[in-house]
């Protein structure tokens, strides 16, 4: 399937990481949403992303060493734009902020790819990316 990907991810303790030539950030523990595209193939980029020991070729690889992903969300698509989309509506959540600007996003003109929902737990901000892309045109069914 082509199209967009979130990844829920969790991580247990806060994180001091250099990510790639982005620079070195800080991250909180607590729950996080990443927003990637693969025009090749959602399935298989999900997959490699689950994988131990992968080189490091995008940002979210650098996280990924430490954070465990709960959920993984696909979205069809053609337009490589709803990534961006889902990350813009996915930031105006109650409780989301930026710990790391430009991360995922160093081909757009986002404030990052990268969502961090602090504390929430699993269950809330996997109802709350679901909700919000349900209110995206990219996405079927749509809420009402």
């Amino acid at each position: 399937m082509r199209g967009a990907y979130c990844l829920v991810l969790l991580l247990e303790r806060n994180l001091s990481v250099r990510v790639g030539a982005l620079g070195a950030f800080t991250f909180p523990s607590g729950v996080y949403v990443y927003v990637g595209s693969a025009q090749a193939g959602v399935e298989q980029r999900i997959a490699r992303h689950l994988r131990r020991g992968r080189h490091k070729r995008w940002h979210i690889d650098y996280l990924l060493d430490d954070a465990e992903v709960m959920s993984t969300i696909g979205v069809a698509t053609d337009r490589k734009e709803d990534e961006c989309e889902i990350a813009q509506t996915l930031l105006r959540s109650e409780g989301a902020a930026v710990v790391a600007p430009g991360f995922g996003s160093s081909d757009c003109r986002c404030r990052s790819h990268l969502i961090f929902f602090g504390d929430a737990d699993r269950e809330r901000a996997v109802e709350t990316v679901a909700m919000q892309l349900s209110l995206l045109r990219c996405v079927y069914p749509k809420a009402l």
